[in-house]
Parts: C-alpha cells; structure tokens; sequence
C-alpha cells in the first residue's frame, strides 16, 4: 500500500499497517474532530483524528522508528471518544486523559489484536503505548504525537506555511531515541509555532466558547437520557444526529446559540476558562553529538516561553455577543 501525506510526503507501508488502518476503530476516527467541539464554531478547523494518527506513523517512519513505534503511532488515538477531550469536561475530568484510561480495553475487544497475530506481532509487544520514545515524551520534551498535531493543525487552518512546515521536519534527528532540532532556528521556529497552536488555537475564544457550549448541551442531553455514555464511543455525527432529532427545545436553543458571536474582553466577559499548562523547551544538536536545551541557547525560547506561561495562567475570556 503506498500512502501520501502533505506534510511528510509518500511511503510504502508494511501489509500489518495497511490492513490496521482499514479496521472499523480506525475508520471511526475519520468522523472524531481533533479539536473536539471545534469544527462547530468554525467549520475550517476540521482535522480529524484518522488524518492525524496516520501522519504520527508516517513522521515515526521517517524518523526511523520500528514498525512496532509505526503501529503504536497508528494506535494511540484509538480510544478517543466523540468529540475529543470534550468528554473529559463533561465527566469533569481535570486530567483529560479519559481516552487512556479505556485505552488498552478499546484495543482489546477489537479486531486490532487479531490483525496484529495475523501479521506475526503480539498486542504486548506494542503495549503500554507510553514505553515507545518517539511517539510520546513529556513535556517540555519533543515527541512525533506534539510534532505531528502542531505542524498538522497549523498547516491545515493557515497559521503557519506549509513550506515551513516541510522544512521543520527536514531539522528533525534522533539522539539516543529522542527527538532533537539540528538548529537553534529550528528550536525557535517550533517554539514559536507550537505556542501559535495551543495559545493562539486551543484557547482562541471561539474555540473556549465552542468546548463550554457544546459540554453543556452534552450534559443537558444524557440528564435528559437524550443520549447515552456508551454514544462516545461511537463518533461527532452519531451524537450530533441524536441531538437534533430530538427535538427538544432546550437542546436546540443551545445548538442554537454554538453558533453566536464571540470576542475577547477581560473587562466584560460571560466565560473565563484556562487549560493545562504547556511549556516546550525541544533538545537542540551541538558540537560532537551532544544536545542541549533550547533555553540554554536561546533567549527568544526563554521569552516566548516567560509570554506563554503568563497567557496560560491568565486563560482566556470570553464576552458573548447578542447577535
């Protein structure tokens, strides 16, 4: 099977991922919002997490990771549910890590493993998903599943050229399996590029706005037995389907109201939410193979991180218009 990717570019892929990817809990993920509620307040920020598992396997290809990381790459968002970590708001989870908590069980009662044994690989092998060093690192640390959502988002809705971003990856190498930058520009360019996503992106009002709406209409609809717990593990549309079927006047009010006019204003404000802090300090290549981290090396990575850290403590607010 030979697959593309606008950021990363083709490959031959090995039968074991090929067959993975055509597996029903693979497919659902097409019609799974990275963003979560996201795509309802503005239909451009629509990348699924398919397009986004995909290009983690591929980034791990290129990176030269084993076939094992490769799958475990293509796994690892298996268990999202609908809509994302907007589940984890309205299970009123502060560690968004509901999807890891169902991880293994999700793999587990689906064709996966039995692919896997096909193809001569056992679901241990690749099992916990956290072991494999390219795909997940914790911050400030890079990881291709960081790499990959920030380059992917960004690219997608305009924040950032795409040229840029195919050269990015080009700076990309592994020391003693973890991911490292070549340049100190690099470092900064990233740095740069990831707070653009999870300042300027994850806490856009409108994207804060669209989480609070759409968890509240969640919330209403199961109180309501409108929907069930077991409908997240089926996909956005499902749900969303169910919820205007209903037909009930508050749930539509609220559906209504996803759609209104949002802006910025600390003063006058409706909504005032902050998200976990995310500082990244990437490892940076220097003389005779060592690395070192880009705070040690750059004082635009320690300004833009000083700037980010005090946007996220602060959080966004959120005024909504009455048009």
């Amino acid at each position: 099977m030979k697959i593309h990717d606008f950021i990363y570019g083709s490959f031959h892929l090995e039968p074991v991922l090929a067959e993975l990817i055509h597996t029903q809990p693979l497919q659902r993920l097409k019609k799974i919002h990275q963003g979560g509620a996201s795509y309802l307040v503005n239909p451009e920020w629509n990348v699924t997490r398919f397009e986004h598992s995909i290009g983690v396997m591929l980034l791990i290809k290129k990176l030269g990771g084993s076939i094992e990381e490769q799958i475990a790459g293509l796994l690892h968002d298996i268990s999202h549910t609908a809509f994302s970590h907007v589940i984890d708001f309205v299970l009123d989870n502060p560690e968004q890590d509901f999807h890891d908590q169902i991880f293994e069980k999700t793999i587990q009662s689906s064709e996966i493993p039995s692919v896997l044994q096909k193809h001569g690989f056992n679901l241990f092998s690749i099992l916990p998903i956290e072991k494999w060093s390219l795909l997940e690192q914790p911050l400030p640390l890079l990881c291709a599943d960081r790499i990959d959502y920030t380059l992917r988002d960004l690219s997608s809705y305009n924040m950032i050229s795409l040229v840029d971003a195919c050269k990015f990856v080009d700076e990309l190498k592994v020391i003693d399996s973890k991911i490292c930058l070549k340049t100190v520009k690099a470092a900064e360019w990233f740095v740069k590029a990831y707070y653009t996503e999870v300042i300027d992106f994850f806490l856009h009002p409108l994207n804060v706005y669209g989480y609070v709406v759409l968890t509240d209409i969640l919330k209403l609809a199961m109180d309501k037995q409108i929907i069930h717990f077991d409908d997240f593990l089926l996909d956005d549309s499902s749900i969303w389907k169910k919820l205007i079927n209903s037909k009930d006047e508050e749930i539509s009010q609220k559906i209504k109201d996803i759609s209104r006019t949002v802006i910025s204003d600390e003063e006058k404000y409706e909504i005032h939410q902050k998200k976990k802090v995310r500082i990244i300090d990437p490892l940076v290549l220097v003389d005779k193979g060592q690395v070192k981290k880009a705070t040690e090396l750059s004082t635009k990575v320690i300004e833009l991180n000083q700037n980010a850290l005090e946007k996220s403590l602060k959080g966004t607010f959120v005024r909504v218009l009455n048009t």
